[in-house]
């Protein structure tokens, strides 16, 4: 997975030779081998600084009325790629998988759509758009649209909307294999300094370093200190009195 001049795309990269490889930072924090073992926090702090990267490289790129799509925002939301995605996974249960196909899901589009951008202005609708779709299409059970529209401070209408531009261009191919997140996961860890998979360093203890994350053991928690459900079918729908009185002093609604 990198950054290629004049692209966004986030595919995997070649396998690193030796010397490639860079100095191994102090302070390493050591992760699983497999994706699905990882923990939520570390997972999301190393997707969030992968879409920073992307936002700050394609924010360099002038927009034009050529650019615009309806995943563009009038002015980039007041909340942080990291913040958002983290107020995503604690409202919505999230499963690991989901974060990982949002990087799956930006290759696929600009595959397509070579004038696509993930910029400061499309990267918060992205996300949403990105999980509302992925859930469906990798989990077993996931949460209504009006739910992820709250959360994601969407209107229903908006997401829908976002939802069918979506499928438009990834031409439904929403599937993704394990093998592929396995893949985007351990490029991942491989191209940010502070992680490093613990299988791959030997005499090291497969345990993390909770040093530098917030430490936020109620991520999945609602906010009144109870499970936070989710729902189990596209009929199903989560509790709203869960998290209402949590979003509201914090959250900017994205600029419209």
């Amino acid at each position: 997975m990198h950054l290629q001049p004049g692209s966004n795309h986030v595919s995997p990269s070649p396998e690193p030779t030796v010397s490639s490889q860079p100095a191994q930072p102090s302070g390493v924090i050591f992760v699983p081998e497999y994706f699905h073992q990882a923990d939520m926090n570390h997972l999301t702090i190393m997707i969030a600084d992968m879409l920073c990267r992307l936002t700050a490289h394609n924010d360099q790129i002038p927009l034009t009325s050529a650019n615009l799509t309806r995943f563009h925002s009038r002015a980039p939301p007041q909340i942080s790629v990291y913040d958002y995605l983290r107020r995503i996974v604690k409202y919505t249960s999230l499963e690991r998988a989901c974060l990982l196909v949002i990087l799956i899901y930006i290759d696929r589009v600009c595959e397509r759509v070579r004038t696509f951008t993930i910029s400061s202005l499309t990267v918060h609708r992205f996300i949403i758009a990105s999980v509302t779709l992925a859930a469906k299409a990798v989990c077993d059970s996931y949460c209504t649209n009006s739910h992820y529209a709250k959360v994601g401070g969407l209107s229903t209408q908006e997401l829908n909307s976002l939802e069918v531009e979506f499928l438009g261009l990834i031409e439904w191919r929403v599937a993704v294999e394990g093998s592929m997140m396995q893949r985007y996961y351990v490029n991942l860890v491989r191209q940010h300094s502070r992680f490093e998979i613990a299988e791959s360093v030997h005499h090291h203890s497969t345990s993390y370093s909770q040093e530098d994350v917030d430490g936020d053991d109620n991520m999945n928690s609602s906010p009144d200190g109870s499970d936070n459900e989710r729902g189990q079918s596209e009929g199903s729908v989560v509790a709203e009195t869960d998290y209402v009185e949590g979003l509201r002093d914090k959250w900017v609604p994205m600029g419209e």
